[in-house]
């Protein structure tokens, strides 16, 4: 007689947190489309001495936590990724004056990049890892900041740069995740996903 055919669980259905398109397209990178994509509304101002790594840490649960109250039964995984110059974090940049400013203080220094995942089970459980990436950028021109500035890459960007554009010509060390600094540190986000159960192809 032949057993019957066992039936695999069901796959979770995995709501990505973020509007980014960069997320979106590094889980791609892991085999991963999220069944959604819902980007919380928060305020992400930093609180008094709240410090680089715990400011990251704090949004991406409070992301995960926003979406998860509207996407019941959901994984659901949220990100945050903040540039600091030792206590200082830098904006993520709206402005052009604020753009500069970011280049300004980061040219010919090192500088940290935090990025915190979060993932948010059905049952409330919480799981999350932190990357914690050095950069070092070389000194910066006038004319570079300039050159750079008309790109407009800057826009929105955490220190008013974006490491997988044109600012990747500024950068001479770089100690950690790669992929941290773009947004979404893969190594730990793969560890997180399959800890719940979630398959990557």
């Amino acid at each position: 007689m032949t057993p019957p055919a066992k039936t695999l669980p069901a796959k979770p259905r995995l709501v990505l947190a973020s509007a980014s398109p960069r997320r979106l397209a590094l889980l791609a990178q892991i085999g991963v489309g999220p069944d959604r994509v819902c980007a919380a509304d928060l305020d992400e101002t930093p609180g008094k001495a709240e410090l680089p790594r715990e400011h990251a840490r704090r949004l991406a649960r409070e992301k995960a936590e926003a979406v998860a109250k509207l996407e019941a039964g959901a994984l659901v995984l949220a990100a945050d990724t903040v540039v600091a110059c030792g206590r200082r974090i830098l904006p993520k940049a709206e402005t052009e004056a604020q753009a500069r400013a970011c280049l300004a203080l980061l040219s010919g220094r090192g500088h940290r990049v935090y990025t915190a995942v979060v993932l948010l089970r059905p049952d409330g459980k919480l799981a999350e890892r932190v990357s914690d990436t050095r950069v070092a950028f070389k000194r910066l021109s006038p004319a570079e900041i300039d050159a750079y500035i008309e790109h407009g890459e800057w826009h929105g960007k955490a220190g008013g740069y974006a490491i997988q554009g044109h600012a990747a010509a500024f950068v001479r060390l770089l100690t950690g995740s790669y992929t941290g600094v773009v947004g979404l540190p893969l190594f730990e986000t793969a560890a997180l996903l399959t800890g719940a159960g979630f398959p990557l192809r």
